[in-house]
């Protein structure tokens, strides 16, 4: 798998305030040829302009200055920006919860080492979540008494996001066994895990939930409106097992 994601050209816009951490990043990077940057920002404005007109993979943000605040996640989540990956000098679990309940999906410290930072964006494009090792627990007992949503998002793994991705599109589950090379059996088990975590009953209330927390692919959150097939089905029909 790791051969695969070096292969992948992963399209990063870079927004931090100062020149030095901009041209250090890219100095990071450089040697490393899958690892396209589209652009840099210095401040919210241009970051947000930025992320709409280039469309990248990933958006890699340096919140530890006043030109690029920590609400600037939320504010490039809020327009639609790509995965958002944080680099802080911050250590505060507070600043990283935060970071989280704004809508990024990985937080990579300045004092770890430089591959530390390629791995993340890698782990991030893959669609995983990236934390300091050691720091999940403690990221999710946060979460929960803040935001329980974000805590049960938080605790999906890789394959479960793909479950639910494919949920989305209407597939049973022979049909997402196929996709996902994996056994009808095996999409049940996962299924089951899905609805535990996110305390939900069936597949419908799985599709309306992914929808209302972008788990789901842009095409397949177009098509999941209201008057759309999707919303034509009864939950009974929805929530077959397939």
């Amino acid at each position: 798998m790791a051969n695969a994601l070096h292969l992948e050209s992963i399209r990063i816009v870079i927004a931090a305030a100062h020149t030095v951490v901009r041209a250090g990043i890219k100095y990071i990077f450089a040697s490393h040829g899958h690892l396209i940057i589209v652009g840099e920002a210095s401040a919210t404005g241009e970051a947000l302009s930025l992320a709409a007109r280039t469309g990248p993979d990933i958006v890699l943000l340096d919140p530890d200055s006043d030109r690029l605040p920590l609400h600037t996640i939320g504010e490039l989540n809020e327009a639609g920006a790509s995965r958002l990956l944080v680099l802080t000098a911050s250590t505060e679990a507070r600043m990283h919860y935060r970071a989280f309940e704004l809508g990024a999906v990985g937080v990579v410290r300045k004092d770890q080492p430089a591959e530390t930072l390629v791995q993340a964006v890698e782990r991030v494009h893959a669609g995983e979540i990236w934390l300091e090792r050691g720091k999940t627990a403690e990221l999710l007992v946060g979460l929960r008494r803040r935001d329980p949503d974000a805590a049960r998002i938080l605790s999906l793994t890789k394959r479960e996001r793909e479950v639910i991705a494919l949920v989305g599109l209407g597939l049973k589950n022979p049909a997402i066994g196929e996709r996902l090379f994996i056994s009808e059996g095996t999409v049940r088990n996962h299924l089951t895990s899905i609805l535990g975590k996110l305390e939900l009953s069936d597949r419908f209330e799985l599709a309306v939930y992914a929808f209302r927390h972008g788990l789901v692919e842009p095409e397949t959150r177009r098509s999941f409106q209201p008057g759309s097939a999707w919303s034509g089905r009864s939950s009974r029909a929805v929530a077959e097992r397939g």
